[in-house]
């Protein structure tokens, strides 16, 4: 048994983990308690990392096919990167370079970053390299840059526990940052005084903790954040000397926010004016105010000037550059700043370098050996993919991403993904909703299995490193540019200089690293060793620092041409999509809590299942009850583009009106093209980020009658397989999505139809779930479309199929998932309708998924305990354990002892 330091692969908070591995394979992870980002805290995610590296799915060697009609074959890794050397040398002398892009992701490393980056710009000559930070961090990027100067987060996690004055804007940072959110309740246990606003259309999980949750209407932050201008304005709550001395802009600010009066911006935003003016009053009267935000505000046709923005308020009252003060921007993935550090965005250079500066240019140039950097900006995400629907780019190299599932607009994205000549994917699973258009696919080293460096939310650089060999022939992303590099410059040029020779991660990184000197993420006086010793580090960290730097401006310096922060002068824009009579409904998007993305890596982990089962949209009570729908019905949402079939679900937390919709499901878990068939490809003009967060639909009852419900533990353990091959068959229903179980080591499948499909589709589901064999109970009623199917192995219920009319489901998956004995059942276990036998009590949602807790034992702990809330939830923590190991579903314990003494 060996144990090694690394970093979590998830969100941007960065957390250290310690990776144990044994004869060559990971067996476990904790968190690591030196690590500055987390002190051994771990979410639910996190902890189960080491069971996202084995199994079926994962790429492990080349694959080539020369016709789009064939399947890919394997080959080797010399003719897969000669063959696509050869086809990007052709089009790039017949075309031109701009007939080729890069596509690649915030969860590569920094040093894979910066090889794509070269590949790109260096040898292709082309600026066709964007990241998909463009769909979560670009409005953060262009909010930072248009005020302070650059893309520099001036704050650091600590500066949680010295706030008193605590902004959370669009953002669920209780389920989409759980560790980082664990501070935050410590600050606000340490410090009762502690005020916490929450700016969010839904009631989530974040907002549980708040003083003041403001609901805004979706997409009325701008007007928001003006009316507190106004209110602090009005009753002398700026801070006129910081304004005078270290910032620019601020009469033509001031005139524009004159017209957002308290009582104008709240009707705008769907609040009273009596919240707006409390959020401003605790804002503006504060000795420290910080502010965290996230997607909410990003990901909108107008997020850089919600960012800019939320920003000016921190101008204007001087909460900038001390601790406890500032605006700080969540990322979303484990690398999206490192990306932006080495530039590698279309729009951006390495090392904060102006794209549309030629002297930039010039500097980047001269340091990489090249006659000239092209100036022209390439194409952005939605842009990259238009341009290859149109055929203007020929090919395109993906890499650790998933455009098939998270672009908007998904119709129009498989279809340029089918028209393209060349798709190239570099990705560590081959399961992905993108692999089936790839002709070539490249194994690539996953986590766990690669060296590098990353950089979290707070500017701080952390070393990944490898615990075991990657599985197969993949090979680190790194590698796998720079020999193809090799390759391509040769074709292109009759020679193959020392460019890319590469033999380390290290030597990328001390290359980039040079780059940065005398710019403001200079990290020259950091490197590997220095890291190994000293442990993450904040940029800049410059030659002779003894640490990085954790808070920037605090001398009130920035990185402008006059050394002065700009107030952005920007006007509240709606939404780019309104709703009307056809499509009444406000869809908001957003994470959940246990789940990451496409659940491409998290949706192999069975237990991170239990919170959510299966894709549904929640809406307002009053608004099911207004349609005639109940929880657990079928709905049929509808926008502009497209259309998808899923489960409804209430939530009081949302506003009537409004419907919200995690973002992760893709055609891998749900008929359909998943979630980004309804939203919308409308771009920021200033940060080129679509609007995932919004767009207008509406809803109805799904006619769907016949419906069909399996599970089942397959017989030889392996449940990824058996998901991949119910996945096949997601296509054959107009609803249909699966899932993995957490308890039973199984497969879920939920379908529905219009009627009954052809009897070989039912046929091929008993088959792959093994309903097929002699020993297996069965009930058929050709003439109604039914037909039941248990399988009993011993006392325990191992498999079932219901379909037609439904039956008695619930309890069934009860005894499933329970390992209750059920033989002397008998025919009970065919009968639509049964009542549940004794012993079948149902263990409701799993609210603790660390050790499998539902919400029925719970209620029952709580409710038998005396005391206060926070009494009855310590009970129920030392009955149960439940919230006592990665603490995700803190807030939904204290919702729910909250409610038990409210009965009691």
């Amino acid at each position: 048994m060996s144990e090694i330091q690394s970093t979590c692969c998830y969100c941007g908070v960065g957390c250290g983990v310690l990776i144990n591995s044994r004869n060559g394979r990971i067996t476990g992870v904790r968190g690591d308690p030196r690590h500055p980002a987390n002190f051994g805290r771990l979410c639910g995610k996190g902890q189960t990392l080491h069971e996202t590296v084995d199994g079926h799915g994962r790429a492990l060697y080349p694959e080539l096919r020369l016709k789009r009609s064939e399947p890919r074959q394997r080959a080797t890794w010399d003719s897969a990167l000669e063959h696509v050397a050869a086809r990007f040398a052709d089009i790039i002398k017949k075309h031109g370079p701009d007939a080729v892009a890069f596509y690649i992701s915030g969860q590569l490393l920094t040093e894979d970053y910066y090889s794509f980056n070269k590949l790109a710009r260096a040898l292709v000559g082309t600026n066709n390299i964007d990241s998909n930070s463009r769909l979560c961090m670009s409005s953060a990027v262009a909010g930072y840059k248009a005020t302070l100067g650059a893309d520099a987060p001036p704050t650091c996690y600590e500066d949680i526990d010295h706030a008193d004055c605590m902004l959370i804007a669009g953002s669920n940072a209780a389920w989409a940052h759980p560790v980082l959110f664990r501070r935050i309740e410590d600050a606000k246990a340490k410090n009762p005084d502690l005020k916490i606003v929450v700016i969010d259309p839904r009631r989530t999980a974040t907002a549980e903790i708040a003083d003041l949750h403001l609901a805004i209407q979706p997409g009325t932050d701008v007007a928001l954040f003006h009316g507190m201008l106004n209110a602090l304005l009005q009753e002398d709550l700026t801070d006129p000397d910081y304004i005078a001395a270290h910032t620019a802009g601020y009469d033509a600010l001031k005139a524009l926010v004159s017209d957002y009066t308290p009582d104008f911006a709240a009707e705008v935003c769907g609040i009273t004016t009596e919240e707006l003016l409390t959020a401003a009053r605790w804002f503006g009267n504060s000795r420290a105010a910080l502010s965290l935000y996230c997607m909410g505000l990003n990901q909108s046709s107008s997020g850089a000037d919600k960012n800019a923005a939320l920003i000016n308020l921190h101008l204007a009252t001087g909460h900038i550059g001390r601790a406890g003060a500032g605006p700080f921007s969540l990322t979303g993935q484990p690398n999206a700043m490192g990306g932006r550090e080495t530039g590698a965005m279309a729009n951006l250079l390495i090392a904060h370098r102006d794209l549309n500066n030629a002297g930039d240019r010039a500097e980047v140039a001269k340091l990489w050996d090249v006659p000239a950097i092209p100036g022209r900006p390439g194409k952005t995400a939605v842009e990259m993919f238009e341009a290859i629907r149109r055929g203007t780019i020929k090919a395109v190299w993906i890499a650790c991403t998933n455009p098939a599932q998270s672009l908007p607009g998904q119709d129009a994205v498989r279809e340029a993904l089918a028209a393209a000549e060349l798709v190239v994917l570099q990705e560590t699973y081959a399961d992905t909703e993108t692999a089936p258009y790839a002709d070539v696919l490249l194994p690539a080293a996953g986590w766990g299995e690669k060296e590098g460096t990353v950089t979290n939310s707070e500017r701080r650089i952390s070393r990944v490193r490898a615990a075991t060999p990657p599985p197969g022939e993949a090979r680190p992303d790194w590698r796998i540019v720079c020999d193809f590099a090799m390759l391509l410059e040769h074709k292109l040029h009759g020679h193959a200089s020392l460019r890319f020779a590469f033999d380390s991660p290290q030597q990328l990184f001390n290359e980039y690293r040079e780059l940065t000197r005398g710019r403001n993420t200079d990290i020259t006086g950091l490197d590997y060793a220095t890291l190994d010793t000293k442990g993450p580090q904040h940029w800049p960290y410059r030659i002779g620092a003894r640490q990085g730097q954790p808070r920037l401006y605090q001398d009130g310096k920035f990185p402008t041409a006059d050394g002065r922060a700009r107030f952005a002068a920007v006007a509240y824009k709606p939404v780019a999509e309104n709703t009307d009579t056809r499509f009444p409904f406000r869809l908001n998007t957003g994470r959940l809590r246990d789940q990451w993305h496409g659940m491409t890596r998290s949706g192999r982990v069975a237990r991170l299942w239990g919170h959510a089962p299966e894709p549904a949209v929640t809406l307002n009570p009053a608004d099911l009850a207004r349609r005639g729908l109940a929880s657990g019905d079928i709905v049929r949402l509808e926008s502009r583009r497209g259309t998808l079939n899923v489960i409804a679900a209430a939530d009081s937390g949302v506003a009537p009106g409004q419907a919200f919709l995690p973002m992760h499901w893709g055609s891998r878990y749900l008929s359909g093209a998943g979630i980004n068939a309804l939203t919308l490809p409308v771009i920021d003009p200033k940060s080129f980020q679509p609007e995932l967060k919004h767009c207008a639909i509406k809803i109805s009852k799904a006619a769907l009658p016949w419906r069909l419900i399996a599970f089942g533990t397959p017989r030889d353990g392996d449940a990824l397989a058996q998901l991949a091959r119910v996945q096949a068959w997601l296509p054959e229903f107009e609803f249909a999505s699966c899932a993995l179980m957490p308890d039973a080591g199984g497969v879920l499948l939920r379908a529905a139809a219009g009627a009954a499909p052809a009897t070989d589709v039912l046929d091929a589901i008993h088959a792959l779930l093994e309903l097929d064999s002699g020993d297996v109970l069965r009930y058929d009623d050709p003439a109604r479309g039914n037909a039941r199917r248990v399988c009993i192995d011993g006392e325990r219920v191992v498999a079932v199929c219901l379909s037609g009319e439904g039956g008695s489901e619930s309890w069934l998956r009860e005894f499933h998932a329970q390992g209750l004995p059920a033989a002397a059942l008998g025919s009970l276990l065919l009968a639509p309708g049964t009542k549940a036998p004794a012993g079948a009590v149902s263990r409701g949602r799993i609210i603790c998924s660390c050790h499998g807790i539902g919400e029925t034992a719970i209620v029952s702990a709580l409710q038998g305990a005396a005391g206060d809330a926070t009494a009855r939830l310590g009970s129920a923590q030392q009955q149960l354990l439940c919230g006592t190991q990665c603490g995700s579903c803190l807030p939904e314990l204290r919702k729910l002892a909250a409610a038990a003494m409210v009965a009691a």
